[in-house]
């Protein structure tokens, strides 16, 4: 059942949780999904018949959560799915998937109490910076300074319309650049054919984070979408080797 919870912010966060066996699994999709893709429905499928704990959500301005996409940026994000985590009691085991990852990662630095394993699926940290602003050629910043947005094409349906908004606040959220404790059982899954978030990003953050117990798994010709049956089935393999580890 698909319930609301409105933040301190104002905002009303859609969410599905179900009861079971904890830690928690928690889904947090990409940038512009939502919470009906296939990996958040299989994921909910499978923790039921499991008898896990799981929650899925909508950031604000995605899915059937109130607000405007454009209006959104990665600290408002991790705000919405911090307040879903909050308003629950035990610890949780974060399925991150591309900005979901970043998501994850700033999650564990800002409540590490209550993280107690993760599992990235083409994780995208700081993709805001080393990504889109990167990218931009001289054109699209100055359209982007003269007119606060700039679309980008998307392979998945419309434009993505890329506000200044979200890039400037982007650099207050990086998690590359500090240390990065991860202090729990991690697993990071990655593509090699995905042509959204690169494999060297997934090395990267695999030598800048630290932790007692990181794997980084590489999938030969999965693309950025990582939803094919084997991919499925290796991120519910994750996520149990890191529920046996967290104990």
């Amino acid at each position: 059942m698909i319930e609301r919870l409105n933040t301190q912010q104002g905002r009303e966060i859609a969410y599905e949780s179900l009861n079971g066996d904890e830690p928690r699994i928690v889904f947090l999709g990409g940038f512009k999904s939502d919470m009906e893709g296939s990996k958040a429905i299989h994921l909910r499928d499978w923790a039921q018949a499991e008898g896990l704990a799981f929650t899925r959500l909508d950031y604000s301005g995605h899915g059937i959560s109130s607000g405007a996409f454009e209006d959104g940026c990665i600290g408002d994000w991790a705000d919405d799915a911090r307040a879903v985590i909050e308003a629950m009691p035990g610890d949780v085991v974060l399925v991150g998937s591309s900005m979901g990852g970043w998501i994850s990662l700033l999650l564990a630095r800002q409540m590490p109490e209550r993280v107690a394993g993760m599992v990235t699926i083409a994780a995208a940290p700081d993709f805001t910076e080393d990504s889109m602003w990167a990218g931009f050629d001289d054109a699209q910043k100055q359209e982007l300074e003269r007119e606060g947005k700039v679309a980008l094409p998307s392979d998945y349906g419309e434009p993505y319309i890329i506000t200044k908004r979200l890039i400037e606040e982007g650099r207050k959220t990086l998690v590359l650049r500090d240390p990065l404790e991860l202090p729990f059982p991690v697993r990071f899954l990655q593509g090699t054919a995905d042509e959204d978030v690169d494999v060297s990003v997934a090395m990267r953050l695999l030598e800048h984070a630290q932790g007692y117990d990181m794997r980084l798994t590489l999938v030969d010709g999965a693309d950025h979408r990582f939803s094919d049956d084997a991919c499925l089935a290796l991120i519910t393999q994750s996520i149990k080797e890191v529920l046996a580890a967290a104990g």
